[in-house]
Protein backbone atom coordinates (compact mmCIF):
# COMPACT_ATOMS: atom_id res chain seq x y z
CA UNK A 1 0.00 0.00 0.00
CA UNK A 2 1.32 3.61 -1.09
CA UNK A 3 2.23 5.63 1.87
CA UNK A 4 1.18 9.70 1.88
CA UNK A 5 2.08 12.14 4.45
CA UNK A 6 -0.53 14.66 4.74
CA UNK A 7 1.09 17.90 6.22
CA UNK A 8 -2.35 19.74 8.17
CA UNK A 9 -2.70 22.45 10.64
CA UNK A 10 -4.15 21.09 13.50
CA UNK A 11 -6.89 24.77 12.64
CA UNK A 12 -7.79 23.15 9.36
CA UNK A 13 -11.05 21.98 7.99
CA UNK A 14 -9.11 19.65 5.08
CA UNK A 15 -8.71 16.82 7.44
CA UNK A 16 -11.64 14.58 7.04
CA UNK A 17 -12.00 15.24 3.63
CA UNK A 18 -8.29 14.18 2.33
CA UNK A 19 -8.52 10.98 5.00
CA UNK A 20 -11.94 10.20 3.44
CA UNK A 21 -10.57 10.04 -0.19
CA UNK A 22 -7.69 8.20 0.85
CA UNK A 23 -9.84 5.99 2.47
CA UNK A 24 -11.44 5.61 -1.23
CA UNK A 25 -8.29 5.09 -3.06
CA UNK A 26 -6.68 2.41 -0.34
CA UNK A 27 -3.71 4.60 0.41
CA UNK A 28 -2.12 4.95 3.51
CA UNK A 29 -2.28 8.40 4.89
CA UNK A 30 -0.10 9.80 7.99
CA UNK A 31 -1.08 13.00 9.09
CA UNK A 32 1.74 15.46 10.14
CA UNK A 33 0.50 17.88 12.25
CA UNK A 34 1.52 21.07 14.99
CA UNK A 35 -0.86 19.30 17.69
CA UNK A 36 -0.94 15.42 17.19
CA UNK A 37 -3.70 15.05 19.82
CA UNK A 38 -6.13 17.24 17.88
CA UNK A 39 -6.09 15.49 15.07
CA UNK A 40 -5.62 11.92 16.56
CA UNK A 41 -9.19 10.74 16.39
CA UNK A 42 -8.88 10.88 12.61
CA UNK A 43 -5.84 9.59 12.22
CA UNK A 44 -6.52 5.94 12.83
CA UNK A 45 -2.98 5.97 14.93
CA UNK A 46 -1.03 7.50 11.66
CA UNK A 47 0.10 10.42 12.49
CA UNK A 48 3.47 12.73 13.31
CA UNK A 49 3.54 15.32 15.41
CA UNK A 50 5.98 18.27 14.23
CA UNK A 51 6.61 21.92 13.62
CA UNK A 52 6.06 23.68 10.16
CA UNK A 53 8.46 25.86 11.17
CA UNK A 54 11.62 26.21 11.10
CA UNK A 55 11.69 24.43 7.95
CA UNK A 56 14.94 22.50 8.43
CA UNK A 57 13.76 21.12 11.67
CA UNK A 58 10.79 19.85 9.88
CA UNK A 59 12.22 18.13 7.28
CA UNK A 60 14.89 16.61 9.58
CA UNK A 61 11.36 15.20 11.49
CA UNK A 62 9.98 14.31 8.14
CA UNK A 63 13.09 12.52 6.85
CA UNK A 64 13.77 10.23 10.55
CA UNK A 65 9.89 9.36 9.77
CA UNK A 66 10.78 8.68 6.53
CA UNK A 67 13.84 6.15 6.99
CA UNK A 68 11.49 3.55 9.06
CA UNK A 69 8.43 4.09 7.18
CA UNK A 70 8.91 5.15 3.62
CA UNK A 71 6.90 7.65 1.94
CA UNK A 72 5.37 7.87 -1.85
CA UNK A 73 4.35 11.82 -1.52
CA UNK A 74 3.94 14.77 0.93
CA UNK A 75 0.88 16.68 0.86
CA UNK A 76 0.69 20.61 2.07
CA UNK A 77 -3.15 21.05 2.34
CA UNK A 78 -2.68 24.89 3.51
CA UNK A 79 -0.73 28.10 3.02
CA UNK A 80 1.49 27.02 6.47
CA UNK A 81 2.59 23.73 5.09
CA UNK A 82 3.16 24.39 1.46
CA UNK A 83 6.54 25.39 1.88
CA UNK A 84 7.27 22.24 4.40
CA UNK A 85 6.14 19.72 1.61
CA UNK A 86 7.59 21.30 -1.20
CA UNK A 87 11.67 21.33 1.17
CA UNK A 88 11.18 17.47 2.34
CA UNK A 89 9.66 15.86 -0.94
CA UNK A 90 13.12 17.78 -2.32
CA UNK A 91 15.49 15.73 -0.22
CA UNK A 92 13.26 12.47 -0.49
CA UNK A 93 13.01 12.89 -4.38
CA UNK A 94 9.25 13.27 -4.77
CA UNK A 95 7.68 14.94 -7.06
CA UNK A 96 7.40 18.25 -6.25
CA UNK A 97 7.67 22.57 -6.45
CA UNK A 98 11.05 23.91 -5.95
CA UNK A 99 10.59 25.44 -1.86
CA UNK A 100 11.56 29.02 -3.22
CA UNK A 101 8.66 29.18 -5.70
CA UNK A 102 5.96 28.34 -2.67
CA UNK A 103 8.23 30.66 -0.44
CA UNK A 104 7.63 33.49 -3.45
CA UNK A 105 3.90 32.52 -3.99
CA UNK A 106 3.09 32.85 -0.11
CA UNK A 107 4.71 36.16 0.34
CA UNK A 108 2.51 38.80 -0.98
CA UNK A 109 5.71 41.25 -1.79
CA UNK A 110 7.98 39.06 -3.30
CA UNK A 111 5.31 37.19 -5.31
CA UNK A 112 4.56 40.56 -6.71
CA UNK A 113 8.70 41.09 -7.29
CA UNK A 114 8.22 37.87 -9.36
CA UNK A 115 5.32 39.10 -11.25
CA UNK A 116 7.07 42.79 -12.18
CA UNK A 117 9.81 40.88 -13.28
CA UNK A 118 8.08 38.31 -15.61
CA UNK A 119 6.18 41.63 -17.46
CA UNK A 120 2.93 40.25 -15.91
CA UNK A 121 0.22 42.90 -15.69
CA UNK A 122 0.45 44.52 -11.89
CA UNK A 123 -0.33 47.12 -9.90
CA UNK A 124 2.06 49.22 -8.51
CA UNK A 125 3.46 48.32 -5.12
CA UNK A 126 5.71 49.21 -2.45
CA UNK A 127 6.55 47.26 1.32
CA UNK A 128 6.78 49.08 3.90
CA UNK A 129 7.89 49.24 7.71
CA UNK A 130 5.02 49.86 10.66
CA UNK A 131 7.35 50.86 12.14
CA UNK A 132 8.34 54.09 10.17
CA UNK A 133 6.22 57.46 10.12
CA UNK A 134 3.09 56.05 8.99
CA UNK A 135 2.04 60.22 8.30
CA UNK A 136 4.90 60.70 6.09
CA UNK A 137 4.20 57.38 4.14
CA UNK A 138 0.44 57.73 3.51
CA UNK A 139 1.33 61.49 1.83
CA UNK A 140 3.72 59.84 -0.47
CA UNK A 141 0.74 57.26 -1.50
CA UNK A 142 -1.40 57.14 -4.54
CA UNK A 143 -4.85 56.16 -3.90
CA UNK A 144 -7.12 54.46 -3.62
CA UNK A 145 -4.76 51.73 -2.47
CA UNK A 146 -5.00 48.13 -0.43
CA UNK A 147 -2.29 47.42 2.57
CA UNK A 148 -2.06 43.77 3.24
CA UNK A 149 0.43 41.58 5.40
CA UNK A 150 2.98 39.89 3.52
CA UNK A 151 1.76 35.65 4.51
CA UNK A 152 -1.75 36.31 6.03
CA UNK A 153 -4.12 34.38 4.29
CA UNK A 154 -7.94 34.60 3.79
CA UNK A 155 -8.22 38.34 3.59
CA UNK A 156 -7.23 38.62 7.15
CA UNK A 157 -6.31 42.25 8.14
CA UNK A 158 -6.62 43.26 4.18
CA UNK A 159 -7.80 46.92 3.92
CA UNK A 160 -8.39 49.40 1.32
CA UNK A 161 -7.78 53.29 2.07
CA UNK A 162 -9.05 55.95 0.09
CA UNK A 163 -6.88 59.01 1.93
CA UNK A 164 -4.42 59.25 4.25
CA UNK A 165 -5.97 59.61 7.21
CA UNK A 166 -7.57 56.02 6.18
CA UNK A 167 -3.80 54.55 5.24
CA UNK A 168 -3.07 55.48 9.02
CA UNK A 169 -5.68 54.07 10.39
CA UNK A 170 -5.26 50.71 8.56
CA UNK A 171 -1.60 50.82 9.15
CA UNK A 172 -2.07 50.62 12.62
CA UNK A 173 -5.01 48.52 12.80
CA UNK A 174 -2.97 46.31 10.66
CA UNK A 175 -0.26 46.24 12.94
CA UNK A 176 -2.61 45.85 15.90
CA UNK A 177 -3.88 42.22 14.21
CA UNK A 178 -0.39 41.16 13.53
CA UNK A 179 0.98 41.90 17.23
CA UNK A 180 -2.00 39.49 17.97
CA UNK A 181 -1.12 36.61 15.43
CA UNK A 182 0.55 33.72 16.46
CA UNK A 183 1.29 30.51 14.98
CA UNK A 184 3.15 28.37 12.06
CA UNK A 185 3.84 30.40 8.94
CA UNK A 186 2.57 33.79 10.37
CA UNK A 187 5.96 35.88 11.00
CA UNK A 188 5.91 39.19 9.42
CA UNK A 189 9.48 39.99 9.82
CA UNK A 190 10.25 43.68 10.16
CA UNK A 191 6.67 44.26 10.82
CA UNK A 192 6.46 45.15 7.08
CA UNK A 193 3.22 45.11 5.37
CA UNK A 194 2.57 45.14 1.13
CA UNK A 195 0.62 48.64 -0.36
CA UNK A 196 -0.46 48.09 -3.68
CA UNK A 197 -2.88 50.00 -5.82
CA UNK A 198 -6.62 49.05 -5.71
CA UNK A 199 -7.48 46.82 -8.54
CA UNK A 200 -11.06 47.68 -9.63
CA UNK A 201 -13.49 45.12 -11.37
CA UNK A 202 -14.91 41.84 -10.68
CA UNK A 203 -13.24 38.79 -9.26
CA UNK A 204 -12.78 35.43 -9.91
CA UNK A 205 -10.51 31.94 -8.45
CA UNK A 206 -8.89 29.44 -10.75
CA UNK A 207 -8.52 26.09 -9.48
CA UNK A 208 -6.15 24.01 -11.08
CA UNK A 209 -3.77 21.20 -11.40
CA UNK A 210 0.03 21.24 -12.58
CA UNK A 211 1.58 18.52 -14.19
CA UNK A 212 4.89 18.99 -15.00
CA UNK A 213 4.56 22.57 -15.82
CA UNK A 214 1.38 22.33 -17.76
CA UNK A 215 -1.46 23.88 -16.12
CA UNK A 216 -4.53 21.77 -16.14
CA UNK A 217 -8.47 24.20 -15.04
CA UNK A 218 -10.07 22.36 -13.20
CA UNK A 219 -12.82 25.34 -12.37
CA UNK A 220 -13.26 28.91 -12.84
CA UNK A 221 -15.30 30.89 -10.26
CA UNK A 222 -16.83 33.51 -10.46
CA UNK A 223 -17.37 36.11 -6.81
CA UNK A 224 -20.86 37.55 -7.66
CA UNK A 225 -21.06 39.94 -4.35
CA UNK A 226 -18.43 43.11 -4.97
CA UNK A 227 -15.26 43.20 -3.53
CA UNK A 228 -14.53 46.90 -2.99
CA UNK A 229 -13.46 47.32 0.30
CA UNK A 230 -13.28 48.40 2.95
CA UNK A 231 -12.34 44.38 3.92
CA UNK A 232 -12.51 42.32 1.24
CA UNK A 233 -14.47 39.37 3.22
CA UNK A 234 -15.60 36.87 0.33
CA UNK A 235 -18.87 34.81 0.70
CA UNK A 236 -19.81 33.00 -2.81
CA UNK A 237 -18.32 31.17 -4.83
CA UNK A 238 -20.30 30.00 -8.17
CA UNK A 239 -18.92 27.71 -11.52
CA UNK A 240 -18.75 27.56 -14.06
CA UNK A 241 -17.92 31.29 -15.12
CA UNK A 242 -20.51 33.21 -16.74
CA UNK A 243 -17.41 35.29 -18.88
CA UNK A 244 -17.02 34.91 -22.34
CA UNK A 245 -14.91 32.28 -23.19
CA UNK A 246 -12.30 34.32 -25.01
CA UNK A 247 -12.24 36.25 -21.10
CA UNK A 248 -11.85 32.82 -19.96
CA UNK A 249 -9.03 31.03 -21.87
CA UNK A 250 -7.27 35.05 -21.43
CA UNK A 251 -7.30 34.16 -17.05
CA UNK A 252 -6.28 30.78 -17.79
CA UNK A 253 -3.37 31.60 -19.82
CA UNK A 254 -2.55 34.65 -17.05
CA UNK A 255 -2.41 31.78 -14.49
CA UNK A 256 0.04 29.83 -16.53
CA UNK A 257 2.07 32.28 -17.01
CA UNK A 258 2.09 33.63 -13.18
CA UNK A 259 2.73 29.92 -12.27
CA UNK A 260 5.61 29.65 -14.62
CA UNK A 261 7.08 32.89 -13.64
CA UNK A 262 7.01 31.75 -10.06
CA UNK A 263 9.01 28.33 -11.16
CA UNK A 264 5.72 26.06 -9.96
CA UNK A 265 5.37 22.65 -12.00
CA UNK A 266 3.80 20.47 -9.85
CA UNK A 267 0.35 20.20 -7.74
CA UNK A 268 -2.84 21.81 -7.50
CA UNK A 269 -2.65 25.76 -7.38
CA UNK A 270 -5.23 28.41 -6.56
CA UNK A 271 -5.47 31.74 -8.00
CA UNK A 272 -7.68 35.04 -7.51
CA UNK A 273 -7.53 37.12 -10.24
CA UNK A 274 -9.28 40.58 -11.39
CA UNK A 275 -11.50 41.25 -14.74
CA UNK A 276 -11.24 45.09 -15.80
CA UNK A 277 -11.19 47.14 -18.89
CA UNK A 278 -7.52 46.64 -18.80
CA UNK A 279 -7.43 43.04 -18.91
CA UNK A 280 -7.14 40.59 -16.29
CA UNK A 281 -4.75 41.45 -13.25
CA UNK A 282 -2.89 38.82 -10.57
CA UNK A 283 -3.65 39.21 -6.99
CA UNK A 284 -2.52 36.17 -5.95
CA UNK A 285 -1.17 32.41 -7.12
CA UNK A 286 -1.23 29.80 -4.26
CA UNK A 287 0.27 26.38 -3.90
CA UNK A 288 -2.41 24.27 -2.61
CA UNK A 289 -6.26 23.62 -3.19
CA UNK A 290 -9.23 26.28 -2.45
CA UNK A 291 -9.71 26.67 1.32
CA UNK A 292 -11.86 25.69 4.05
CA UNK A 293 -14.44 23.50 3.29
CA UNK A 294 -15.20 25.10 -0.23
CA UNK A 295 -13.52 21.97 -2.43
CA UNK A 296 -16.89 20.00 -1.45
CA UNK A 297 -18.75 21.28 -4.20
CA UNK A 298 -16.39 19.99 -6.65
CA UNK A 299 -16.49 16.70 -8.26
CA UNK A 300 -15.13 15.23 -11.02
CA UNK A 301 -16.39 11.85 -13.10
CA UNK A 302 -17.62 9.36 -11.10
CA UNK A 303 -18.07 11.28 -8.32
CA UNK A 304 -13.84 12.01 -8.05
CA UNK A 305 -13.22 14.54 -5.39
CA UNK A 306 -10.47 17.47 -5.76
CA UNK A 307 -8.80 15.36 -2.57
CA UNK A 308 -8.85 12.43 -4.62
CA UNK A 309 -7.42 13.80 -7.52
CA UNK A 310 -4.67 15.38 -5.68
CA UNK A 311 -3.87 12.37 -4.11
CA UNK A 312 -3.55 10.60 -7.35
CA UNK A 313 -1.66 13.20 -8.92
CA UNK A 314 0.92 13.21 -6.27
CA UNK A 315 1.00 9.15 -7.28
CA UNK A 316 1.92 9.93 -10.30
CA UNK A 317 -1.66 8.06 -11.25
CA UNK A 318 -3.60 9.00 -14.19
CA UNK A 319 -5.75 11.64 -14.00
CA UNK A 320 -6.53 12.59 -17.34
CA UNK A 321 -9.75 11.19 -17.79
CA UNK A 322 -11.43 12.96 -14.55
CA UNK A 323 -12.98 16.00 -15.37
CA UNK A 324 -15.40 18.28 -14.36
CA UNK A 325 -19.11 17.06 -13.83
CA UNK A 326 -20.81 19.23 -16.05
CA UNK A 327 -23.57 20.78 -12.98
CA UNK A 328 -23.05 24.25 -12.05
CA UNK A 329 -22.21 24.39 -8.24
CA UNK A 330 -20.96 26.60 -5.63
CA UNK A 331 -20.34 27.88 -2.12
CA UNK A 332 -21.20 30.33 0.05
CA UNK A 333 -19.20 31.45 3.09
CA UNK A 334 -21.32 32.17 5.79
CA UNK A 335 -19.94 35.72 7.04
CA UNK A 336 -19.26 36.63 11.23
CA UNK A 337 -21.81 39.39 11.04
CA UNK A 338 -20.48 41.07 14.20
CA UNK A 339 -18.05 40.02 17.07
CA UNK A 340 -19.51 38.25 20.28
CA UNK A 341 -20.25 34.75 21.36
CA UNK A 342 -22.39 32.19 19.11
CA UNK A 343 -25.49 31.58 21.35
CA UNK A 344 -27.63 30.31 19.00
CA UNK A 345 -28.93 29.48 15.26
CA UNK A 346 -32.14 29.22 13.66
CA UNK A 347 -33.62 28.49 9.97
CA UNK A 348 -31.31 25.85 9.87
CA UNK A 349 -33.62 23.14 8.13
CA UNK A 350 -35.77 26.21 6.33
CA UNK A 351 -32.27 26.74 4.76
CA UNK A 352 -31.39 22.99 3.59
CA UNK A 353 -35.03 22.75 2.36
CA UNK A 354 -34.50 24.84 -0.44
CA UNK A 355 -34.36 23.76 -3.88
CA UNK A 356 -31.21 23.31 -5.25
CA UNK A 357 -29.01 23.44 -1.95
CA UNK A 358 -27.29 20.52 -0.80
CA UNK A 359 -25.93 21.05 2.39
CA UNK A 360 -25.41 24.00 5.24
CA UNK A 361 -22.49 23.15 7.50
CA UNK A 362 -21.91 25.13 10.58
CA UNK A 363 -18.02 25.01 11.11
CA UNK A 364 -18.25 26.85 14.58
CA UNK A 365 -19.73 25.89 18.00
CA UNK A 366 -22.35 27.48 20.44
CA UNK A 367 -20.56 29.61 22.81
CA UNK A 368 -17.68 30.16 20.19
CA UNK A 369 -16.69 33.76 19.96
CA UNK A 370 -16.79 34.81 16.71
CA UNK A 371 -14.32 37.84 15.55
CA UNK A 372 -15.08 39.38 12.03
CA UNK A 373 -12.70 40.30 9.32
CA UNK A 374 -10.29 42.08 9.15
CA UNK A 375 -9.49 40.74 12.63
CA UNK A 376 -10.83 37.08 12.34
CA UNK A 377 -9.87 34.16 10.19
CA UNK A 378 -12.72 31.88 9.97
CA UNK A 379 -16.41 31.78 8.83
CA UNK A 380 -19.53 30.64 10.57
CA UNK A 381 -20.34 27.62 7.84
CA UNK A 382 -20.66 26.79 3.95
CA UNK A 383 -23.82 26.47 2.32
CA UNK A 384 -23.87 24.34 -0.85
CA UNK A 385 -25.60 24.12 -3.56
CA UNK A 386 -25.76 22.52 -7.69
CA UNK A 387 -28.09 23.11 -10.30
CA UNK A 388 -28.54 23.16 -14.16
CA UNK A 389 -27.53 26.81 -14.35
CA UNK A 390 -24.95 29.26 -12.33
CA UNK A 391 -27.27 31.93 -11.85
CA UNK A 392 -29.41 29.37 -10.03
CA UNK A 393 -26.91 28.22 -7.87
CA UNK A 394 -26.41 31.82 -7.00
CA UNK A 395 -30.24 32.31 -6.45
CA UNK A 396 -30.35 29.53 -4.02
CA UNK A 397 -27.09 30.60 -1.83
CA UNK A 398 -28.62 33.61 -1.18
CA UNK A 399 -32.14 32.02 0.03
CA UNK A 400 -30.59 29.86 1.68
CA UNK A 401 -28.79 32.59 3.85
CA UNK A 402 -31.40 34.59 4.19
CA UNK A 403 -33.36 31.89 6.53
CA UNK A 404 -30.27 31.79 8.85
CA UNK A 405 -30.28 33.89 12.13
CA UNK A 406 -27.98 34.10 14.24
CA UNK A 407 -27.93 35.10 18.13
CA UNK A 408 -24.34 36.60 19.03
CA UNK A 409 -23.90 38.06 22.41
CA UNK A 410 -22.31 41.12 22.38
CA UNK A 411 -18.97 41.09 24.21
CA UNK A 412 -18.82 43.31 27.13
CA UNK A 413 -17.18 46.43 26.35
Amino acid sequence: MRRALLLIPSTSYRARDYLDAARRLDIEIVVGSDRHQALHAFSGGRSLALEFTPIGEGVARILEYACRFPLSAIIGTDDETAVLAAAASRVLRLPHNDPESVANSRDKHRFRQVMARAGVRSPWFKRISLEEDLEATARSISYPCVLKPLNLSASRAVIRADDVAGFVAASRRIRRILGNTSGPGHSTPGNSILVEAFIPGREVALEGLLERGRLRMLALFDKPDPLDGPYFEETIYVTPSRLPQDRQREITAEVDRAASALGLREGPIHAELRVNEGGVWLVEIAARTIGGLCSRMLRFTQGVTLEELVLRHALAWPTDGLTWHGDAAGVMMIPIPRAGRLRGITGLDAARSISAIDDVIISVAIDDCLVPLPEGDRYLGFIFATADAPVDVEKALRCAHQQLAFDIEQAAA
